[in-house]
């Protein structure tokens, strides 16, 4: 009997960390506060200490989830059709959606942004702020079920966590080029990272309604769209060598933007829903190759 309620209240526990990573999103989170780590290791200037590294860490953290859960709350009546998404925790019923959890979402950013600004200084938590304002409200609210281009104004959410954590560093605008094309880097990042799975799931937007490239375009302009922004994506992320990152950048940078860009090529020749989730698991490796590779040489 005991064992059997051991076993219950481990499963209870799992389920809830479960719903917690799904419904804050944590695992993009944890992707976003690394940007953010990577962009105030490539910013110039004095050095951060230990407590001021984690604020930064744990505002941006606090944002991102904060988005995450705005996000699920907000579209849950679209993940409801979609088989990849209804069995989120506010689809399901393990979350009751209603004003306390607005108000936590709220409290979540708030909390965030003032950790930002007392701990680092008004511009980082600017860009803390802009960060979840524009995947919250900008993508999600006015952009995704309008039009095609929503994911495209979408990407800036990411970059605006690389420029946190360079302000956090110095606080100049604009900011240093290094960081700055980092930024600009995760920016044409997001539309061939998502249009790789929307095309994948084609069907699955299609019966939601909403716009998403593949839907509207179909799928061979979707994979040329995808084509050249990786193409793009690629040059932009060498530039940085320009400005003093070293070869431990450029192997990183070379590697994953090399193996996105030749997916990417596969799945313009044949665009299929495989080769489009494949293409999609080849912008993952080349995001942690190019903010991994950024990390190590600036610690080489």
């Amino acid at each position: 009997m005991e064992k059997a309620r051991v076993k219950q209240s481990g499963g209870a526990v799992r389920a809830a960390a479960a719903h917690a990573v799904s419904v804050f999103k944590l695992r993009i989170g944890a992707a976003i506060t690394l940007s953010a780590l990577v962009g105030l290791a490539v910013t110039d200037g004095p050095r951060l200490g230990a407590g001021k590294v984690a604020l930064l860490a744990l505002a941006i953290f606090l944002s991102s989830a904060s988005a995450g859960a705005f996000n699920q709350y907000f579209e849950r009546d679209i993940d409801a059709q979609m088989a990849r998404t209804r069995r989120r925790p506010f689809v399901s019923g393990a979350y009751r959606a209603n004003w306390r959890w607005l108000a936590a979402i709220a409290a979540m950013l708030a909390i965030a942004v003032a950790l930002a600004a007392i701990s680092l200084n008004g511009l980082a938590a600017l860009y803390v702020f802009l960060g979840a304002f524009v995947y919250g409200i900008i993508y999600t609210v006015w952009l995704k079920r309008r039009t095609a281009l929503n994911i495209v104004v979408g990407g800036l959410a990411g970059s605006f966590a690389v420029l946190a954590g360079s302000a956090a560093v110095d606080p100049s605008v604009p900011p240093h080029p290094v960081p700055l094309l980092l930024a600009l880097a995760l920016f044409f990042w997001t539309p061939p990272h998502f249009w790789s799975l929307a095309a994948a799931l084609r069907a699955d937007y299609a019966l939601a309604g909403v716009p998403m490239l593949p839907v509207v375009v179909g799928e061979r302009a979707t994979a040329a769209a995808i084509l050249g922004h990786t193409v793009v994506l690629f040059a932009v992320s060498l530039l940085p060598i320009a400005f003093g990152m070293g070869w431990v950048y450029f192997a990183g940078a070379a590697a994953g933007g090399g193996l996105f860009l030749w997916r990417s090529f596969a799945l313009f020749r044949h665009p299929t829903p495989a080769a489009a989730m494949a293409n999609f698991n080849a912008s993952l490796v080349q995001l942690s190759c190019l903010l991994a590779g950024a990390m190590l040489d600036r610690l080489a």
